[in-house]
């Protein structure tokens, strides 16, 4: 194991030693919006949180359009916005991200939302083991073959998405209802 960490990063997985799971982060929403600049968004920013990432995105002003505007028209506009907020955000950014780093053992990735734009920076790409049979392989096969993908990893990565995006009521009852569980163990007694 490497003494020296490069970059944002920890020993193991999720942080900390191997196998050790990063801590709880059941008050990093309400942490967060504590520690941003209130004059960054246009309300409580969205913060996502994962075991290997801490994703924080927040809403901007929409730019003001000329009437007549085109929906190209706009949609430059709002882009220039959030290219605006980021770079003169950089650097508050960083420092902030690597106190949230500190607190919560996860990356921090930002992001901004501006009209019907939305913009992530740097997002973490964490590699996921998994183990495929032929019929699995086929399909994700046919997906680089149709162009659909690049690579294997690409169309498992774009397979998941569209799960998500069709069982996200699920998804969400699956998360509150393994919130609840976890809050049962918290209360339950230490060993």
């Amino acid at each position: 194991m490497r003494e020296h960490f490069e970059g944002r990063g920890w020993p193991g997985r999720s942080g900390g030693s191997r196998g050790e799971a990063p801590p709880a982060a059941d008050d990093a929403a309400a942490w967060i919006t504590g520690l941003l600049p209130d004059d960054w968004f246009t309300g409580r920013p969205d913060v996502v949180v994962d075991r290997d990432e801490i994703m924080i995105i927040g809403g901007l002003a929409a730019p003001a359009h000329a009437d007549g505007a085109t929906d190209a028209d706009r949609a430059a506009a709002e882009q220039g916005r959030i290219a605006s907020f980021r770079e003169s955000t950089r650097d508050r950014r960083i420092q902030l991200a690597r106190q949230t780093e500190h607190r919560y053992r996860r990356k921090v990735a930002w992001g901004a939302v501006c009209g019907g734009t939305t913009e992530l920076f740097t997002t973490l790409s964490a590699p996921v083991m998994t183990r495929l049979r032929q019929p699995e392989r086929r399909v994700l096969d046919t997906l680089v073959d149709a162009g659909v993908a690049r690579s294997r990893s690409e169309a498992l990565a774009w397979c998941v998405r569209l799960v998500g995006d069709h069982a996200d009521q699920w998804l969400g009852e699956l998360r509150r209802a393994m919130g609840g569980v976890d809050e049962l163990r918290r209360q339950g007694p230490v060993l």
